[in-house]
């Protein structure tokens, strides 16, 4: 994958050697790519569709000015005496993550897509020096079950599968069909299914799985539930 940038610095060279790519500069994009503007990486799908990721403003902005509601969020972690160590195993865009550690929590954030993982990283480098929290975010591009095998003494396995998603919340969200598409490009197949089973044979202390409110248990019942008015968290333990 290139990276094209009218530009040349030392980060951008510390992620093309890391990562692989090939960077391009002051070439004309050649889609699907990365795309280096206003100090930012993005993805892009053509000239006029990208994905690129700000946590300082936007819906994720505004859930973190707003944490202290995330009720039911705080309700499935229960309440502790001390900051819990959560594996997020299916970070995503980050958006649960950042709203775990903005409640004072420890979390590894599993992404096992390379693209994806580039966007996060990135987006965590231009908040960090605004959100403090971010010193308590250990980020990795790996398979969840490898690095969970990997750490010792994690509380709780957080999990919120990207599929299936009902059509109306695919219409509303552009960032899903980008996490498809750049998945697709990757050619990784998601089989949650088989994620959560894994590391319910493992036995973790806590398994907190997020679903749409009204989709079937497609697992073993839970041990509880907590819901809100769109998804709920099913609590294994």
């Amino acid at each position: 994958m290139e990276i094209f940038s009218n530009i040349n610095n030392t980060y951008l060279n510390e992620i093309t050697k890391k990562h692989s790519l090939d960077l391009k500069i002051n070439k004309k994009p050649k889609y699907p790519c990365f795309e280096f503007k206003d100090e930012a990486l993005q993805f892009s799908f053509t000239d006029k569709i990208f994905l690129k990721l700000d946590f300082l403003k936007g819906t994720i902005n505004y859930r973190l000015q707003r944490a202290h509601h995330e009720k039911h969020l705080k309700k499935a972690i229960g309440k502790n005496k001390e900051p819990q160590l959560i594996l997020d195993g299916t970070a995503g865009l980050l958006s649960d993550t950042l709203i775990l550690l903005s409640l004072g929590h420890k979390v590894i954030a599993c992404e096992q897509s390379k693209y994806i993982y580039l966007l996060i990283s990135d987006a965590v480098r231009r908040a960090e020096n605004q959100l403090g929290f971010l010193e308590n975010l250990i980020l990795v591009n790996q398979n969840s079950i490898d690095v969970y095998l990997e750490k010792e003494n994690v509380d709780i396995v957080y999990l919120d599968p990207l599929f299936p998603h009902d059509k109306k919340q695919l219409k509303r969200s552009k960032s899903i069909y980008a996490l498809r598409d750049i998945l697709n490009l990757e050619k990784i197949v998601i089989n949650d299914d088989k994620l959560f089973m894994k590391f319910n044979e493992l036995k973790p202390k806590k398994i907190i799985l997020k679903r749409p409110l009204k989709s079937e248990i497609i697992y073993n019942t839970p041990n509880y539930q907590v819901k809100g008015k769109s998804t709920r968290f099913d609590i294994y333990i």
